[in-house]
């Protein structure tokens, strides 16, 4: 098997809201985009889909098992950006060995990681 891209996507029932969110979130918009149905964002070396699941697909589950895991630089400012965009992190900031963390969620309940690495030195 010769696997030339990745990408990794995320089901939205609401897409447009989710592309509003995650254009925010990201504070760049989508390099693809068909309303409604799909767009896709860039992050570093990471393509991401949000894409509107077919009624099957809706049946499955009511929403994706994702993690959406983003390295931040200040923990803090990221905490205040989801909060100025109506989805602050409804927990405690988590102290893992490898820094500090805090679960978020998107419109559609999908989970993201915002953490912090420890710093070293």
């Amino acid at each position: 098997m010769k696997i030339s891209r990745a990408l990794t996507t995320i089901a939205a029932f609401n897409v447009e809201q989710s592309v509003t969110f995650y254009g925010q979130l990201l504070s760049q918009g989508a390099t693809a985009h068909l309303p409604n149905v799909y767009a896709e964002f860039q992050i570093k070396d990471i393509r991401l889909g949000i894409y509107k699941p077919r009624d099957a697909e809706s049946l499955l589950s009511p929403h994706p098992a994702i993690s959406l895991c983003l390295e931040v630089e200040d923990l803090d400012d990221a905490i205040a950006h989801l909060t100025s965009l109506g989805y602050p992190p409804p927990g405690a900031i988590l102290h893992p060995s490898h820094g500090r963390e805090i679960y978020a969620y998107d419109p559609d309940g999908n989970r993201i990681i915002l953490y912090e690495p420890a710093k070293t030195g």
